[in-house]
Formats: C-alpha cells, sequence, structure tokens
C-alpha cells in the first residue's frame, strides 16, 4: 500500500507539488539526533510536547541538525569531525543533497541558514591546522558559493545573528586530522568571533588568560542579542572554572559560577546550552556530570537538577525542554525537572529549536 511520504515523494518528483513548510509535517518544535534500539541513527522532528511526529534514517552518528525557516527541511550534521551534511526533506524523507567540503576539510558537528533560507553556514576546519572555515552553499542548487575564515581554530558551533552576522564558536583546540588527539593544550586560545553580513570580523571575544584552555563550543542566542557560551574545560579536572559565559556586544563577557558545593557537578563539561522561552534565564547541561544548571542573565546561579546522561536542551515557552541518553525527554524550570515523553532511542547531544517563524 503506498505511503501518504511516498505518494508525496512521488509528486515532488513531478514538480506537481511545492515544497512543503513544517506545518505540514506536523508543526514540530525540535530536531534531534539518535541512536535507535536497532543500533541505526535517525534524526527526529519533536512536538513542543516530546512526542516524535517524524524519523528519518541517518547513515551514521548525526550531532546537530538545522532547520530551514520555512520550508519542511533540515541539514543533519555528522558527528564532528565529519564529511557528511544531508539535506532532508522532512516531509518526504527525501535526501535532497549530501553535501561534502572541499578536500583537506571536515565539518565540524554544526551550520545555520541565512534568515531567508538561501545560504547554509557550515561549521568547518582545515584538517591539517585546524584553522576555522564557515562555508556557503546555496540552498537551491546546493553549490558552494564561497567561505570566511572563522576568526580561530577549531570552530564548533555558528549561530545566525538578528542583523544577518555570525557568532562562531572557536573552541582553540588543534586535532589530529587522523585519530583527533588534541595537539595543543598548553597554548590553546578560544575565542567568540563576530561576523558582518559580509564576512568581516567585528569583534573578537577571548577569555581571561588563566582560563585559555576553556574550549568555548555552543552558543545560544536571546532576542536581545545576549550570545550565551558553553565550554569544555581541558586543565586540571580538579579546578574550579565557569563553564558558561554570557556577552552583550561592546562589553566583558559575564561569567557564570555556580555555588561551591556545585561547581565540580558539571565535571569540567557543558555539552548544550539554550535561553529559556522567555529569554530570562540560561540553562547548560551536563551528560558527564548528568545535571542541568540554571543561571539569570546577569550569571546568577538559580538551580542545579540531576539526571544521568542529559545534554540535550532547548527552549520552551514555559521554561526548558530537554532530552538524555536513555530516550526521555524533560520539562525544566527552577522548581526541578517533569518527565514529558519517551522513545526507545538514545537521545544525541542536542535538540534544534525549530524557530517559530518557520513553524
Amino acid at each position: 500500500m503506498a505511503t501518504r511520504r511516498g505518494f508525496l515523494a512521488g509528486l515532488l518528483a513531478t514538480g506537481a507539488l511545492p515544497r512543503l513548510g513544517w506545518a505540514d509535517v506536523g508543526q514540530p518544535a525540535y530536531l534531534a539526533a539518535a541512536k535507535t534500539a536497532e543500533g541505526g541513527f535517525a534524526l527526529h522532528g519533536l512536538s513542543g510536547g516530546g512526542v516524535s511526529l517524524f524519523h528519518l534514517p541517518l547513515p551514521s552518528r548525526g550531532h546537530a541538525a538545522t532547520a530551514h525557516p520555512t520550508r519542511a527541511e533540515a541539514v543533519a550534521f555528522a558527528r564532528r569531525p565529519g564529511t557528511f551534511a544531508l539535506v532532508i526533506d522532512c516531509a518526504t524523507g527525501h535526501v535532497r543533497a549530501e553535501l561534502t567540503p572541499p578536500a583537506g576539510r571536515q565539518f565540524n558537528g554544526h551550520g545555520a541558514y541565512s534568515a531567508d533560507g538561501s545560504v547554509l553556514f557550515t561549521s568547518e576546519v582545515v584538517a591539517t591546522t585546524s584553522e576555522g572555515r564557515i562555508g556557503q552553499w546555496d540552498t537551491e542548487t546546493w553549490a558552494r558559493i564561497g567561505e570566511w575564515a572563522s576568526g580561530g581554530i577549531g570552530p564548533h558551533e555558528v549561530r545566525l545573528l538578528h542583523d544577518g552576522g555570525l557568532v562562531i564558536a572557536n573552541g582553540g583546540i588543534e586535532t589530529d586530522p587522523q585519530d583527533r588527539s588534541k595537539l595543543n593544550i598548553d597554548r590553546m586560545r578560544p575565542n567568540l568571533t563576530i561576523l558582518d553580513a559580509a564576512g568581516s570580523v567585528q569583534a573578537t571575544v577571548a577569555l581571561p588568560q588563566a582560563l585559555h584552555q576553556n574550549s568555548i563550543r555552543h552558543l545560544a542566542l536571546a532576542a536581545d542579542g545576549t550570545v550565551a557560551f558553553a565550554m569544555q574545560w581541558e586543565g586540571d579536572a580538579t579546578e574550579q572554572v565557569p563553564l558558561l559565559g554570557l556577552y552583550r556586544a561592546g562589553q566583558d563577557p559575564v561569567l557564570c559560577n555556580p555555588p561551591p558545593e556545585d561547581t565540580l557537578t558539571m565535571q569540567g563539561y557543558a555539552g548544550s546550552v539554550a535561553f529559556d522561552g522567555a529569554g530570562q534565564t540560561v540553562a547548560i547541561t551536563s551528560p558527564k556530570g548528568g545535571a542541568v544548571m540554571l543561571f539569570a542573565l546577569d550569571g546568577t546561579w538559580i538551580a542545579t537538577h540531576r539526571r544521568a546522561d542529559l545534554c540535550g536542551v532547548a527552549a520552551h515557552p514555559q521554561g526548558f525542554t530537554l532530552t538524555d541518553g536513555a530516550g526521555a525527554v524533560w520539562f525544566a524550570d527552577a522548581d526541578g525537572l517533569q518527565p514529558l515523553s519517551r522513545v526507545d532511542a538514545a537521545w544525541d547531544n542536542h535538540l534544534v529549536a525549530i524557530a517559530k517563524a518557520a513553524v
């Protein structure tokens, strides 16, 4: 019997149906990669309540995804360093394109669409040096149309700013292109780089020298332009260091510290970061520490909640939605964690919110 997805795929192949929007696939609120119970890998679209509305196969472990602003299309990125980024039609399951970085490059797990969806930006490294690049791809032809320097070493997440520019988390770590061993821990220098819409560097934000081993990895953006950045500590594991920073244009970053009794809870590793739906609270997660920490925008610690292998986090209208490695989806606010749903799969590191305008 023909399936609805197969029927839609046939219509799209003949040009008889326009590209569908997110409402046509159930208005998912989030995208998340997962390992299936059978050992395969998939990309899921989740409702606001954490229910899986669709799941589409991936060739290997996924890391993060990014959603087109209007059409039901997602780009799923391989676990870094990777050589695939799949452009998936979420209405039909059809892979529209498989992107491959230029020779000698590797994708680094994240990307972002331009505001109008015409360009995809991809986080990349030069394999032999770990120098950062931001690739540009035309989203109609999927031809590579350019690239910019990322402004640092080992870029990971890249986010689109409200003015059309980009903020880039340059982790600062040089890695061996074959075995991913870290080569420069003693001299690493992570930074945030702000590019304008033409790719010119507008600002470079570095950490104090004492924190030069705090690799800046993941980003979240508030409506007022505040950038939250999550870090992973490469220094002495017994040192007490902040794993969350807040940056506002023209100001020094605010580094957020939990109370002394919670300082080592995250085990030096923040895996994901997000603002809540109101943009007034920010959360970082740690699968290593099995915890989520909430902070106010002035850097004040609010709460720590514990759950094994908790990592994915994204905005919920009343707080946060989170995912863990056991397949559970959670709601969190200052008062604690509440279960929303569960799938027979292991969620990967990131829960990606689909912008309201895209739904």
